[in-house]
């Protein structure tokens, strides 16, 4: 992928704040000013996890998704962190984790929008035994790229662009991943040509946890009419099937969003958006002395709960009520004007490397944040980016129960 084209992602981040800042939170799930709460502290060790120069198979290895792990039968660890031509990092752990130059999953650029089969990332994992892996993919379509766009030139890369949640799974322990037949997650319930002129549909899903017997997932969706923007709740008790995962609608995991290029169906009712997270929180892991659930996220300043952009956490009991957001780590991200900046920081996740569970859903006192730094060229987003690991230290700082 150019570097043309890598900017050309990043206008998404950017877009994403005008759309949001008024919108986001006026009738999200409120936030719980006392809740029980940890304190993260940022730590000065900081390790290269892969650098495209060095450890790049070709050009289109670079860092740009939230880093997922797992443990396959082997007690290996495999690690998704990088483009969309999908290739997964692979260790005995997670310290020692390097690319393998076998390509997992690749979409073929299809014109046909109803195919999801045209640019495809590999956003979160989950597998019970290590052998059977279910994927959520980030699916995008450019309309403009197509002859499918009906907007002004000048506007066209964002206001073509639909998105939508797709699964593939793997049968051999994530050394290849096959689409669904009827794959769609999540997607906005209309075509790629209705609504143009603004981004549309789901995008950048969490990591996915368990609780309690079932699965969930965080994704964002830019709205419509009846929907609100924001990072919406999915759960389902058979992760590997995608007409399984449910959204949450402020009461209960009620709404299913159905392919819009199948059967006629339903509008669906309106997806409760989260508060405090203006996007999908790009880690969620529970904390083994409290027992809370940990939510890193990426943020643009605003007004109300993130007073710098940067990197902040929250902290739940139950994934639907959330602390007010702690900042992390301010650094300007994918969110903000590049101008003036020598990187942006993006992408963040949190690992645990003692881990107990096999889908590193849970961490200790102290786990290592990854994130993707970026180098800006003036004013513009560059295709030079590094994947990034930083130690940090979690501490309990409230009452937990």
């Amino acid at each position: 992928m150019n570097a043309g084209a890598r900017r050309y992602r990043g206008q998404y981040r950017r877009f994403v704040i005008a759309a949001a800042q008024i919108a986001v939170l006026g009738a999200s799930v409120p936030v719980l000013a006392d809740a029980p709460h940890l304190k993260l502290a940022l730590g000065d060790e900081t390790q290269i996890v892969f650098e495209p120069k060095r450890d790049a198979c070709d050009g289109h290895d670079v860092p740009d998704v939230n880093a997922r792990a797992f443990r396959d039968a082997g007690n290996n660890v495999v690690m998704f962190a990088l483009h969309d031509v999908n290739r997964a990092l692979r260790g005995k752990d997670i310290a020692s984790v390097k690319i393998d130059c076998r390509v997992v999953y690749k979409s073929s650029f299809s014109a046909n929008p109803a195919a999801y089969d045209y640019q495809s990332w590999i956003a979160a994992t989950w597998t019970d035994n290590g052998k059977d892996i279910a994927a959520i993919i980030h699916h995008e379509f450019h309309g403009d790229r197509n002859g499918l766009c009906n907007v002004p030139k000048d506007k066209a890369a964002m206001g073509c662009w639909f998105n939508t949640l797709i699964a593939a799974n793997s049968t051999d322990g994530g050394a290849s991943f096959q689409k669904l037949s009827s794959p769609v997650v999540a997607s906005s319930p209309f075509k790629q040509d209705v609504d143009q002129g603004r981004h549309r549909g789901f995008f950048n899903p969490s990591n996915i946890v368990s609780s309690g017997g079932y699965k969930y997932f965080f994704s964002n969706t830019t709205g419509w009419p009846g929907q609100q923007f924001g990072a919406c709740l999915f759960r389902s008790s058979e992760p590997g099937k995608p007409n399984s995962w449910y959204a949450f609608d402020g009461k209960a995991f009620s709404i299913r969003y159905a392919d819009p290029y199948g059967p006629p169906h339903t509008l669906p009712a309106q997806c409760k958006p989260i508060s405090p997270f203006p996007v999908a929180p790009g880690a969620v892991v529970r904390q083994r002395g409290s027992g809370l659930w940990l939510a890193v996220v990426q943020a643009w300043k605003d007004e109300k709960f993130f007073p710098v952009s940067g990197f902040y956490y929250a902290t739940s009991r139950d994934l639907i009520a959330w602390s007010e957001p702690r900042l992390l780590f301010a650094t300007k991200t994918l969110f903000d004007n590049a101008c003036g900046a020598d990187r942006l920081n993006s992408y963040p996740s949190i690992l645990d490397e003692q881990a107990k569970t096999r889908n590193f859903e849970d961490v200790g006192e102290e786990a290592w944040l990854y994130y993707a730094s970026m180098r800006v060229d003036g004013c513009s987003h560059t295709g030079d980016r590094t994947l990034i690991r930083r130690k940090i230290t979690i501490r309990a700082a409230g009452p937990t129960r």
